[in-house]
């Protein structure tokens, strides 16, 4: 048996997508059919593909020359959150942009691409959902017009149901809603505080409707705006490409109408701003796992 403990950038991981990222070359059925064969174990026990991974935990794998001729020992530069035969969801790196803005300039969409052919599995991918290129977290990117067409009037009709992790300046009111117009428009952003560090707050912020760098902006607006955003408020952070703002866990309908909730491990960036300003990384992990 080969045995792995999860460390923090597995944290609040799906199974599923943590053996991707041990078998990177793999088919994208081939995790989900060893998970429901039981030669996947998690804490000694048989899991499911979408069971949450959480520190210490313990993954085993039943050895077989087909597994381990697909072990790599570096992670794929693209990180697969969820994946099958119509969406695949990864998580964004701060200071990536989605779309390439200058002509040398890398981006998801193109890194993802490029991915999927290198894997063997070629196909054009379509954004549903669009992160700042500051912000880090889940997204969305269909594999054809038309999937991307039915999950986006999901967006359109009912959203996603989002939960961001912001590290912001200040100490704010344990929970509250904001509610500033935005382009004219009524606007609704709902925040909890999770952890007080020194001077800064970590907020779990649920946005309600779909502004433009709505949370940013609603953040500023009360005071306590996002660690590293310049244009809201804030500051250039030296050591970090984007701000302390996590898309951190994802809810959606498939168009079976089943289920399906994502979350993306918080970076080690992130979490390294936090610890900076007096917020440790175990009561984080800990503060995120209850949301997962």
């Amino acid at each position: 048996m080969l045995s792995y403990m999860i460390s923090s950038c597995d944290h609040c991981r799906r199974l599923e997508s943590f053996l991707r990222t041990l078998m990177p070359t793999a088919a994208p059925g081939y995790p989900r059919k060893q998970i429901k064969s039981g030669a996947v174990k998690l804490n000694g026990t048989t899991a499911k593909a979408d069971s949450f991974l959480f520190c210490n935990d313990t993954v085993t794998l039943k050895e077989s020359s087909a597994l381990i001729a697909l072990l790599r020992e570096t992670r794929p530069q693209l990180d697969i959150l969820y994946e099958d035969d119509q969406v695949v969801i990864v998580n964004k790196p701060a200071g990536l942009a989605m779309h390439r803005t200058a002509e040398l300039e890398s981006d998801l969409v193109e890194q993802a691409t490029a991915y999927m052919t290198w894997r063997g599995t070629p196909c054009k991918l379509y954004p549903v959902n669009r992160l700042d290129r500051g912000t880090s977290g889940t997204v969305i990117l269909a594999k054809s017009s038309s999937t991307a067409g039915i999950y986006g009037r999901q967006v359109k009709e009912t959203g996603l149901d989002k939960l961001y992790l912001a590290l912001t300046e200040g100490v704010t009111p344990q929970n509250g809603v904001i509610d500033v117009m935005l382009d004219d428009k009524e606007s609704e952003t709902r925040y909890e505080t999770l952890l007080a560090g020194s001077g800064f707050t970590l907020l779990a912020v649920t946005p309600i409707s779909g502004r433009m760098h709505q949370i940013r902006r609603h953040l500023e607006s009360i005071g306590h705006p996002v660690v590293g955003d310049k244009r809201y408020g804030s500051y250039v952070l030296p050591d970090y490409e984007g701000f302390a703002l996590h898309s951190f866990r994802t809810a959606l309908t498939r168009p079976d109408d089943t289920p399906l909730t994502v979350c993306a491990p918080v970076p080690e960036g992130f979490l390294e701003l936090c610890r900076q300003r007096g917020i440790a990384s175990e009561d984080l992990l800990a503060a995120v796992q209850k949301r997962a």
